[in-house]
């Protein structure tokens, strides 16, 4: 086969997944763009299968992680607006205050689509630094 690993992995991560499974394993990542997204990207990876985490506390986790007082739940949501790798890099796991589904590049449908299928509880929001 000529296809390269992180293709081959990918592929694996993306029908477990799919087929209703927890991938066990990630598929390496590396992308070039500005330290804010790169950070905010790298936080989304922490967020477990089936939880949701709202804009305000990607925001909360990532000023304390920074050294900051605050930083802007709506800077996040741009960043966040800006991932090039969606459901490897799972943005559709972020939600907007009350579990309300804002914002997603794939459309709303898909984003509840992929909630459904890891059975997130949008009322139950999940604590990053817990």
């Amino acid at each position: 086969s000529c296809a390269l690993p992180v293709f081959e992995r990918a592929a694996a991560w993306l029908d477990c997944y799919f087929g209703g499974g927890r991938p066990d394993f990630e598929v390496p990542l590396r992308w070039r763009d500005t330290p804010f997204r790169e950070a905010v990207w790298a936080l989304l990876r922490t967020i477990p299968y089936g939880e949701v985490v709202t804009y305000g506390e990607m925001a909360r986790e990532l000023a304390r992680r920074q050294g900051v007082a605050t930083l802007s739940a709506q800077a996040v949501g741009g960043a966040v607006g800006y991932n090039p790798i969606s459901i490897l890099v799972p943005c559709h796991r972020v939600v907007g205050s009350g579990g309300r589904l804002t914002g997603y590049a794939g459309g709303l449908e898909r984003k509840a689509a992929l909630l459904r299928l890891e059975g997130a509880d949008l009322l139950r929001p999940y604590r990053i630094n817990s």
